[in-house]
This record gives C-alpha cells, structure tokens and sequence, in this order.
C-alpha cells in the first residue's frame, strides 16, 4: 500500500488527500448534526412533557376532587335518608316529594362544581332521579353499564368512559347505609363530567395546532377523545413504560408522541403530534446540508483537480522537455498554446531549466567551433611541419661553413637561432628557472645585438639566489621583444633595457625597463585589453598576464607603468617557487 501511494502522480496525490479531508469534515458535521439533532428531539420532548405533566396534573386535580365529591354525597344522611324512604316503598305522592327533596339536596352540595354535567341518583328500583344544567337521561345500557362498574368496587369510585351516544366521562359510586354501619344498598350515584371544558381549559397549551391530548386506560381503550382523528388504542403504550417518547407510524403517517403515566388512575396521557409538521424544518435542514455538502464536495473536488493539474503541469511539461534534452534536442520553445510559464515555483524551475538548456547549447556550438578550429590548426601544423632534426643539421651545417670562412657574426646568428629554436619547439614544461629564460633571451640578444649594433644596450641584474626560481616559459623574452620593437627602433640614441629582479615577502619581482619613449596612456590601456597586439612573435601582454594568472593565481601577474629614467617598465609579479638544482 506504501509502494502504491509512493508511485501515485502528485495530482492524484493531492486529490485523494483533499478528498480525505472533505470525507472527514463530512463525517464530522454528520455526527455534529446527529448529536444535535438529537439535542433537539430532546429538547421538544422536554418541553411537550412539561405541557403534559401540567395537564395531567390539572386533570388529576379535577379527578381528586370529584372522588371527594362523591364521597360527599354519596355519604350525605339526608341523600341516604331520602334514598332509604324510596327504598322502603311509599306512595307516588311521597316519591314525588323525595324527589324534589334529593334535587335540592344534590344542588345544595354539588351546585357549583365547575365541570360537572349533571348529577344522576338511581334508586334500587333503576329509577332516575337527575340534576344539573344538561341533565339528559341515561339509556338503560348506559345504568346497567354505571350499576355494573360501581359494583364491582363496592363503594368505591368507578369511572365509565364515554361512549358515542354519551361524550361524558360519568364518576360512578354505589351509595350505602353508613348509619350502624349497616352497608346496605341504597342506590347508585352518577356525575357526568364535561370532558370537552375539562381538556380544553387544562390542555390547551397541548392541543395547539395540529397536536392532540389523549388518554389511554390499561386496556388500551380510548378514554379521551371519543371520536380521536387516529385509532390511538394501537399505539400500545402502556403504563408501565414509564414516561418518555418516541415516534410511531399510524396508518402510513408518523406521530411524535410524548407519553406521562397516571398516578392516580390506570390512565396514560399522550401528546400526539404530527412528525412531519414538527420535524419539516428539521428533515428540510438535514437534506440540505446534505444536498449542500454534496455539491461543495464536487466544486472542491473539481477545485482539487484544477488546482492539482495547474501544480503538475508545468512539471510534465518540464519532464518531457528534459526527456527531449536527454535525446540531443536542446532547443528550448513554447509549444503551440502554450503560455509563458507564470512567476511561481514551477514557472522559476522552467525559466532556470531554459537558461542551463541554452548554455549547454551555446557550449556545445563553442566547443563545435573549438573543435573545427584545432582540427584547422593541426591540418595546418602538419602541412606546415619541418623535420626539427633536419632543420638543426642544416643550421650546424651553416654555422661550420660560416667559420670556415671566417664569419664570426653569421656563426652566433645560427647559433642563437638554434637555440631559440630548439626552445620553443622542445619541452612542453609549463614553467622554467629563472636562468633558462635568461638564457633565451641572451640568445634573442645576440641575435639582436649584430642588427643594432651600439644601439642596443643590454643589462641584466639578477640575484644568484633566484636563478633557480620558476618563471612561465618565455614570459620574459616577448617582453624584451616589444622593448626593441617599440623603444629602440624609434629611437637614434643608444636604449638601455634592463632585466632586474628583486623578492620580498615571499614574492619576486621580475622588472624589464626602457629608456624609450615610453607608452602613452590610451596604447596602455588598449595593451592591458589585449586589444593591441605586439609584432613579432605574436604573443601580448595579456596572454602573459592570463597564463600567470593561471598558474599561480589572481594575486599575480603584470603591472605595466613608465620607468622613472624615462620609458616604459613592465614587471612581473611572481611567487617565489624553487625547483631542485638536482632534479
């Protein structure tokens, strides 16, 4: 896996890192979003508890109060008194009278309660005897079903839900004979409570909007409302989940319900709401961010790529180049369409990759030129080449005729000759003693000498203790040369050139000085150049000056300035380098 990321191109490198990065703030702003998200589910629970806890708890209040209620009449003496005299039997007048006697007695206790519907007293003979603002009779099912309930808990409070002829909730409780506790049946009381007043006034806060409050018994059986929009009885919430919430699914529509068990009844109170209503700008958020991060992906991914192909295409563009380099190709131009390189990184690299490429190519021409120059040179070294044997024997044949003849002059002229000859085309040493050179030039004087005669006067002063120092072969001798050339011809008088050495500090001082006409400041300048080039053996000043450089450095060469006598003096500036006297 390594290997394989090693050999990856930089841009797929740099897109697959970007698109790491953009996977892992992606799956951060999920758990992010999912943990808040869930804060706020929570939050909405928290609060649709809260509203539902009061409600229950108003509800209960009701319901505590009405049990008492009833266990105030129910326990009444005059309400038993009466009932006892109807159970005893009388005549219709006397049943009349009690009736109206219990009417009182029920408005005189029970009057003022705020949702009750109405009061109903039913003897043991199953006769009504009702009371109350809305004080509709009871159907015989709905007094059996009320005798029944109450029955069963035998003086207890009974509650009988509501049914679609009767949307009451009715708080049924059997009266007996609490005198000597007898216990005797006396009758059945039933109240019916306003269900509609009692949520409206106590879930308000609930039942906003499109919400719904509702109760559920233990057995799953819709207590409130009677008529609810949704079958709440398979929602299956039961009391002893304890309170919480969750989401369910209702006949293809989901519900946010929020669920507070009853401590006082077997009762659940639900808040039911619809999820889509609650959650819509949630679910729309969450698609969003979603659709969002989905096209921010794709723009940085192509962003990625751009960005990975503007770093990498100067750099295929410099390695095919370089490819074509490597095959002999060195010139360098931009490709049809292509653009300058830009002043980046990439763009220096390009631009400093041009400048190697045309001076190699500018070192390949001079060295092609060099070339065809050296094979021109030795072509003509080799036209031009003479036996050096048969040329020394043809001049030791002239010098021995001149002597046999007497002719002093011409035998030192071959003499010197041969000698400066045999110097020049001899030895490939780069550097010579002191007194070697010497040597050459007092044959060059000689020579020299027999032309001009008187007019030439020569001087050496040299220490013996230098004559074995090492000086750049023939660097001496075309100086001496451009003295003759350029002080003694134009001159009638006789010219002293002196050759003079002196060492100081490690360094020598080789001086050859004139008493010519000496050199004007603009010829100096243009022999310093190198632009004027002495006759005669065709060597200048600055070819000297360059060789001494580059056999001991740039600390070293000529100095070129006027002799205090007059003329012109040329010094050369050497170290002092001894070569062994038996070597």
């Amino acid at each position: 896996m390594k290997a394989f990321y090693s050999n990856l191109r930089i841009k797929y490198k740099l897109v697959g890192l970007i698109s790491l990065m953009m996977l892992v703030i992606g799956l951060a702003t999920y758990f992010v979003m999912r943990f808040t998200f869930e804060a706020y589910d929570d939050e909405i629970y928290r609060q649709s508890a809260s509203a539902l806890n009061s409600a229950s708890l108003g509800v209960e209040k009701e319901l505590r109060d009405m049990e008492k209620l009833t266990f105030t009449i129910a326990t009444d003496g005059s309400i038993q008194r009466y009932l006892d005299v109807i159970k005893q039997g009388g005549s219709d007048y006397d049943n009349f009278l009690v009736a109206i006697s219990l009417q009182e007695r029920l408005l005189s206790i029970g009057g003022f309660a705020k949702y009750v519907l109405s009061f109903h007293l039913i003897d043991v003979y199953q006769r009504e005897y009702k009371h109350g603002a809305n004080a509709n009779m009871l159907s015989a099912a709905r007094i059996e079903e009320v005798i029944a309930e109450t029955e069963r808990n035998t003086g207890g409070i009974s509650y009988i839900f509501p049914e679609n002829g009767d949307g009451a909730l009715i708080a049924g409780r059997q009266i007996r004979q609490v005198r000597n506790l007898e216990l005797d049946i006396l009758g059945t009381l039933a109240v019916r409570l306003d269900l509609a007043r009692l949520f409206r006034d106590l879930a308000g806060p609930v039942n906003q909007g499109d919400g719904m409050f509702a109760i559920l018994a233990g057995d799953g059986q819709s207590v409130y409302p009677t008529n609810p929009s949704i079958d709440v009885s398979v929602l299956n919430v039961s009391h002893g989940e304890g309170s919480g919430y969750e989401v369910r699914e209702v006949n293809g529509e989901r519900f946010f319900i929020t669920y507070v068990p009853s401590s006082y009844m077997d009762w659940t109170y639900l808040n039911i709401q619809p999820y889509d209503a609650i959650f819509r700008k949630t679910e729309t958020a969450k698609q969003s961010v979603f659709v969002i991060y989905l096209i921010v992906f794709l723009l940085v991914l192509l962003a990625a790529l751009w960005f990975s192909r503007s770093v990498t295409s100067p750099i295929e563009r410099l390695s095919d180049r370089m490819k074509r380099v490597q095959m002999g190709h060195f010139e360098y131009a931009l490709l049809p369409g292509e653009r300058e390189p830009a002043m980046d990184e990439a763009g220096l690299l390009h631009r400093n990759f041009r400048i190697m490429v045309e001076r190699i190519n500018e070192l390949i021409n001079e060295n092609y030129v060099k070339q065809l120059a050296i094979k021109d040179t030795e072509f003509k070294a080799l036209q031009a080449q003479i036996n050096p044997h048969f040329l020394y024997n043809t001049l030791e044949s002239i010098n021995w005729s001149a002597k046999a003849v007497g002719h002093k002059q011409i035998s030192v002229m071959v003499e010197s000759l041969g000698y400066l000859l045999r110097s020049s085309i001899s030895g490939k040493e780069p550097l010579v003693p002191l007194q070697e050179e010497m040597a050459t030039i007092g044959h060059y004087i000689s020579i020299q000498a027999i032309r001009f005669e008187e007019r030439l006067d020569f001087r050496s002063h040299i220490p013996a203790r230098l004559n074995d120092c090492l000086v750049p072969k023939l660097s001496v001798q075309p100086i001496v040369e451009n003295a003759i050339q350029y002080a003694l011809e134009p001159m009638i008088d006789t010219c002293v050139i002196t050759v003079e050495a002196e060492e100081s500090g490690g360094i020598m001082r080789l001086a050859i000085s004139d008493n010519g006409p000496g050199i004007q400041h603009d010829v100096l300048a243009r022999l310093n150049s190198g632009e004027l080039v002495p006759r005669g053996t065709g060597i200048g000043l600055r070819n000297i000056d360059e060789r001494i450089r580059l056999l001991f450095g740039e600390g070293y060469g000529l100095e070129v300035g006027d002799n205090k006598g007059g003329g012109t003096r040329i010094t050369l500036v050497l170290p002092v380098e001894m070569r062994d006297p038996h070597v």
